[in-house]
Parts: structure tokens; C-alpha cells; sequence
């Protein structure tokens, strides 16, 4: 891990005064200068909401792949339910051309649709229903229960976020109230015959929204940020979530903050880069019609903004489609 890799504490920041919420804030602003990356400890998710999502994942990729493919997604390009391995290549989304992810994954959205939504393409791909899987017993409520934290989680982040940018502590309160976000449970199957060349298990890539919060597997290897022409090891902290920033908050922040480009390795063999690992991402996504533009605060004088603005689930949509590897099945 880089020796400077910063850990969070979200409950003491929760618990602190105004002007010492604005010094942590200031500490939050030039980590999400330089490296975009963070864990966060003291988060008050409560630990058996985490083991229980973490054994039905488990469990899930432990079975038989006819039974996975019960839960398979309808039909490429097709958010939701179960993709199986090597149908995925998270380089593309980068224009760059590379063999598909050594990853399988099963993928859920929001609960529901909000009220008067109508919008085709939002119905389609953000609130289509997830495909879930008859075993094992348990794994929805587990699921739903970990969404639902996450979610909180989330919003209680971009709070922080909020004071880190000297903005109203409520300001993004409008903007994630009826979020796109999804939640991934990555497995990186044990691999048996080396990697084709330029094979990775997730290839170099950003995310797309406004945040993720990754839980990787305790004492893993592989997952690299790249910061100052170096890709660097982040391995898990222990007790803490890893938080890292996507697009939509570089475009909003106008490159003030980074979208850190990342990636998961194969580790040598004899450090265990053959392993199976698993991990649960969070990707955090303003609502469907939120607007995203350049925020003032992040405007010099005279300056104007890098990029235009985008509506957060057509920009999501477009992001992901692109990954789809062109070969994968339905």
C-alpha cells in the first residue's frame, strides 16, 4: 500500500463541530486532488449486514455455472442478474482494445422505479428488474439489506463532500435523492492456465459516477491505482471500506478532483495471483435526470468549464454499454 494512502474516520467527522468538519474537509479536498482514493473507517454499517451479503455472494458463485446461468441477464448489454466469465472488457469504456475480464459477477439496481418516472430509457436500463437467483435461500433479503446500507452510506459521503468543496452540507442532497446506483459482487475465479496476453481480471478503467465504495476480500492482492506514471497497490484496510471518485464528480468539480484510473492485476503465482478473489462495489450514481455541471466553487475567475453537461443516466448508460465485450453471448 502507498505509504501515504489515507483512512477516513467518518464517525468522528459526524460527531465534530463546525469548524473541525471544515479542517477534515480541507484533508478530503487534497486527497481527491491527488489520488481520488481513500478508505473509510468508523462508517457504522453494521457488521453482520456485511457477513451476510458477503456468504450469499459466496455462496452464489460457489454453485454449479447451470445454476448461476438461471440468473443470467436476458440479453447483452442487459444490467442486471448474473454475467458470467470473460463477457466484460472495462478497458473498452477507455477506447482501449483488450481481451475480456477474468471476473464473473452478479449485478443488482434500485428496489423500484420513483414515482412518475416515465422515461423509456431509464425504465429500461437503470430500473429494469434484477434477475435473482433461486439459491442460496437468503441472498435477496441479504442483498436488499447491504443496498440499502450502501445507499446511506453514500449520501452521508457526499455530505462530506459537500464540506470539502465549501459547499452547503446539503448541497447534493437534490441530486442523489432517487439515485441509479448498482451494486456488483465481483469473483475473480481461481485460474488454472495463465492469462492471455494483456489479460487482466478487471482492466485499467475509471468508474463512471460519483463514487464507489469498494469492500475487497481481506488480505487480497491485485488491486492497483494509477497515480504519478505508477500504478501503485491498494490492498484492504481492515474494518474500512475503499472509496474512490468516478467521472461524473471530476466533471463536476472541473478536474479539481480526480477520477483515479485503477485496475485488478494477476499477482504472481506464488503470491497468490492464481487465487480465487472476491469482491462488492458500490457504484454510487446520481439520479436519472440530475444535471451535471461545473460547480461555481470550482471556477477560478475568468475560467470556464472543461466540459459541457451531461445527464447522469444517459451518461451511465453510455459508459456501459461500451464494456460489453462484442463477442459475449446472450
Amino acid at each position: 500500500m502507498p505509504r501515504s494512502f489515507p483512512v477516513f474516520d467518518l464517525g468522528a467527522f459526524e460527531k465534530a463541530g463546525v469548524e473541525r468538519r471544515r479542517a477534515l474537509g480541507r484533508e478530503v479536498d487534497e486527497i481527491c486532488r491527488t489520488t481520488g482514493f481513500l478508505a473509510i473507517a468508523n462508517h457504522g454499517v453494521p457488521q453482520d449486514v456485511i457477513d451476510s451479503v458477503w456468504g450469499k455472494a459466496k455462496a452464489f458463485f460457489d454453485l454449479p455455472f447451470a445454476e448461476k446461468e438461471k440468473a443470467k441477464a436476458p440479453y447483452k448489454g442487459y444490467p442486471y442478474g448474473y454475467l458470467g466469465p470473460e463477457l466484460e472488457a472495462l478497458a473498452k469504456s477507455r477506447n482501449v482494445d483488450t481481451p475480456p475480464d477474468l471476473k464473473e459477477s452478479f449485478n443488482g439496481g434500485p428496489a423500484a422505479a420513483p414515482a412518475g418516472m416515465t422515461d423509456e430509457d431509464a425504465l429500461a436500463f437503470c430500473y429494469a428488474p434484477t434477475i435473482w437467483p433461486q439459491q442460496p435461500a437468503g441472498f435477496v433479503e441479504a442483498w436488499r439489506a447491504y443496498y440499502a446500507a450502501m445507499e446511506d452510506l453514500a449520501a452521508r459521503i457526499m455530505t462530506v463532500f459537500a464540506v470539502a468543496l465549501n459547499l452547503p452540507e446539503d448541497y447534493f442532497a437534490r441530486f442523489i435523492d432517487a439515485p441509479v446506483s448498482a451494486l456488483r459482487a465481483l469473483n475473480y475465479p481461481e485460474q488454472h492456465v495463465p492469462p492471455k496476453p494483456g489479460q487482466l481480471r478487471a482492466g485499467a478503467h475509471t468508474d463512471y459516477g460519483s463514487l464507489t465504495i469498494l469492500l475487497p476480500q481481506e488480505d487480497s492482492k491485485g488491486l492497483e491505482i494509477y497515480s504519478n506514471g505508477a500504478w501503485l497497490p491498494v490492498p484492504p484496510v481492515p474494518g474500512a471500506f475503499v472509496i474512490n471518485l468516478g467521472d461524473l464528480m471530476q466533471r463536476w468539480t472541473n478536474d479539481r478532483w480526480v477520477s483515479t484510473l485503477h485496475r485488478v492485476v494477476n499477482p504472481p503465482p506464488e503470491e497468490g495471483g492464481m487465487a480465487r478473489r472476491q469482491s462488492l462495489a458500490f457504484f454510487h450514481q446520481p439520479n436519472w435526470f440530475a444535471e451535471i455541471v461545473c460547480l461555481e466553487a470550482c471556477l477560478a475567475p475568468g475560467e470556464t468549464p472543461k466540459y459541457g453537461p451531461v445527464l447522469s443516466g444517459p451518461y451511465l448508460m453510455s459508459k456501459f454499454r461500451a464494456t460489453v465485450a462484442p463477442n459475449a453471448a446472450a
